[in-house]
């Protein structure tokens, strides 16, 4: 008897994961009849089974299926990569380095300002200033996949949430540096030198570089003995949860590692392998975006909307107008086609998993800095988990508007 009870909650985790994957996938398929993404549908799933409602998909369960997240963003990674070539990256010009730059740093520069302006605190004001560029590609690659866009704008998206991950750590660490020095300064506190402070996310962003392209030259000394797509594909898969296993034991990005393993793979090896690879990712990846998408609902807390407040509207407001000018800006000057000057801000609101991870590193870290670290280590982690639900709602529905009216999807 206690041998069946055992093997019963052991297969419980499976059952949960079935259903969570059915009724996710069908959410999605209904999304059509309003005309929404389906990742909407998959997160509202997620939201109905999650702590907010039924609790099924509880804090334990999360955690134990965080690896899905992992796997997910790995894969979301190595096919931005694979878009971005160098002839490509070339074609699209210098207009869309400036881009990056612009979008990041006005996200950065207004949010920061406005927070100020609003609570006189230099630290707090830096630190949401620093999260605001952090992107979730996720969403945006989800929607390019499920309308199978294609065009200039659909280009843009992939180079511009591709490289802003590591310009966003970049930014990130800088301000973080910053805002350290004040608290400890204001505590009486002893602090490394400024260059010591910016050590981690510099060698955050060069080891992830490193690591992606010796396992990409891995992966492409294996697979040229391959012929059969499936066989490439099995390889690839390996190589993914290779390199994500990696950059988390030794805590470098995910999403830079596997995108730089995705630049070295198509901007070395023959188009046949190339799109061997784009065929089969396209075919598993709507699997994965169910399971992730479903956690990532089930991961927002609709009670913590109540806590929004007016610092919550600033920073989204900020951000929103950060990011979507910086991109208008950046498009204007670097003399991008007129589509991507006016939709290309529409696709990179999304915002989720990495700018909570983020807001989470300054609650640990910050409480070393007595109250006033506590106080701002608790009011990002609250007010960033309240703001990302307003944007993984909008941020994908943006992007399709935006895809559509650039005229790259069909919307039948």
């Amino acid at each position: 008897m206690n041998e069946a009870l055992t093997h019963s909650a052991a297969l419980q985790p499976l059952l949960l994961v079935g259903i969570m994957v059915a009724l996710g996938f069908y959410a999605g398929k209904s999304m059509k009849y309003i005309k929404l993404p389906s990742i909407i549908g998959f997160m509202l799933i997620g939201v109905v089974l999650g702590p907010s409602l039924f609790n099924l998909l509880n804090e334990e369960f999360q955690h134990n299926l965080s690896f899905i997240s992992d796997v997910a963003l790995s894969f979301v990674a190595v096919s931005i990569g694979i878009e971005l070539s160098f002839s490509s990256l070339k074609k699209q010009g210098k207009g869309i380095i400036l881009v990056i730059f612009t979008e990041s740093f006005m996200a950065f520069l207004i949010v920061t300002g406005a927070l100020y302006l609003l609570t006189r605190d230099i630290a707090l004001s830096l630190i949401f200033g620093a999260i605001a560029p952090a992107s979730a590609p996720a969403g945006t690659v989800a929607i390019i996949q499920e309308y199978k866009a294609k065009g200039p704008l659909t280009k843009a998206l992939f180079s511009v949430v591709g490289f802003d991950d590591g310009l966003g750590i970049i930014i990130f660490g800088f301000a973080a540096a910053i805002a350290k020095s004040f608290l400890a300064a204001e505590a009486g506190q002893e602090t490394g030198s400024l260059m010591m402070l910016l050590a981690g996310p510099l060698k955050e962003v060069i080891f992830s570089i490193i690591i992606g392209l010796a396992i990409g030259f891995l992966f492409c000394l294996l697979a040229r003995k391959l012929k059969s797509a499936r066989d490439i594909f099995i390889l690839m898969f390996a190589t993914i949860l290779i390199s994500s296993g990696i950059s988390n034991m030794l805590h470098l990005s995910i999403i830079l590692t596997n995108m730089v393993m995705g630049i070295f793979i198509v901007n070395t090896q023959p188009f046949s392998l190339v799109e061997k690879i784009h065929n089969e990712l396209s075919e598993f990846m709507p699997l994965l975006f169910v399971m992730f998408f479903v956690l990532a609902g089930a991961n927002l807390h609709v009670s913590a909307l109540p806590s929004l407040g007016l610092l919550g509207l600033v920073y989204i407001l900020g951000r929103s107008s950060g990011l979507m000018g910086g991109a208008a800006l950046g498009s204007t000057l670097g003399k991008l086609p007129e589509n991507i000057r006016k939709y290309l801000g529409m696709g990179i609101l999304s915002q989720a998993g990495v700018a909570i991870g983020l807001a989470l590193i300054v609650k640990n870290e910050f409480a070393a800095y007595g109250p006033h670290g506590a106080y701002i280590g608790n009011t990002v982690i609250t007010t960033v988990t309240a703001t990302c639900i307003f944007f993984e709602i909008i941020g994908p529905i943006l992007t399709k508007i935006g895809l559509e009216k650039a005229g790259e999807i069909r919307t039948a």
